[in-house]
């Protein structure tokens, strides 16, 4: 294993949609980056917050509705979102999805 590089084959196979509630897990962090993957159930939802780092969603398997600042957008399979530190976001889910969250340290 070399420690100039981190390869993850298949980050939509690092968790499964539960069948009620949310699983998350970190598949990465460094000074610079963490990548987080979630598993949602259908109809579950992460009420508004904010992150104080910029962020991006890549959205790898199922449908949801989100709130990004004033607006609310669609997300399926491949939508790919950044976001800017502070901005106030929710998710509400539509079918069961995986989703990556990379909080962008610096």
């Amino acid at each position: 294993m070399s420690s100039s590089y981190t390869r993850i084959a298949d980050p939509a196979r690092e968790v499964e949609p539960p069948d009620d509630g949310i699983l998350t897990r970190t598949l990465f962090s460094d000074d610079d980056m963490k990548m987080v993957v979630f598993g949602f159930a259908q109809g579950e939802e992460l009420s508004e917050h904010t992150a104080s780092m910029p962020a991006i969603l890549q959205f790898i398997t199922g449908e949801a509705t989100l709130t990004l600042g004033d607006e609310t957008v669609e997300a399926g399979p491949g939508t790919w979102i950044h976001m800017a530190p502070e901005l106030k976001h929710s998710i509400r889910t539509k079918t069961p999805v995986v989703m990556l969250l990379l909080l962008l340290k610096k």
